[in-house]
């Protein structure tokens, strides 16, 4: 055999330990359900709103004159109504990962 042919031997490096679970405390929990009522309130209201009758005359409709068209296009509408289904989609996810909040 050459220098070139060995192989090393396999050296046993010891096994670390799993890190430690983090501690949740009850303000965690409370945060993340408050954020989560935010994000479905504010995702529901940005969904639904742009398309009532309410929407033409919003505080920056009547701010900015002529501007109006700019609120009234169906574009922008549904610009504002995507928001709207991305804070959904956020507050469904939050939702989900509650679990980690749960002792095991």
């Amino acid at each position: 055999m050459t220098p070139h042919d060995s192989t090393p031997q396999a050296q046993s490096i010891p096994a670390e330990p799993p890190p430690p679970r983090p501690v949740y405390h009850w303000y965690h929990k409370m945060s993340a359900v408050v954020f989560i009522t935010f994000c479905l309130e504010i995702g529901l209201f940005l969904l639904i709103f742009p398309w009532t009758d309410y929407w033409p005359v919003n505080y920056f409709s009547t701010v900015i004159p002529g501007s109006s068209n700019f609120w009234e296009n169906m574009y922008v509408r549904g610009a504002i109504s995507g928001l709207g289904v991305l804070n959904l989609y956020i507050s469904f996810l939050e939702i989900f990962r509650l679990r980690r909040f749960a002792r095991r």
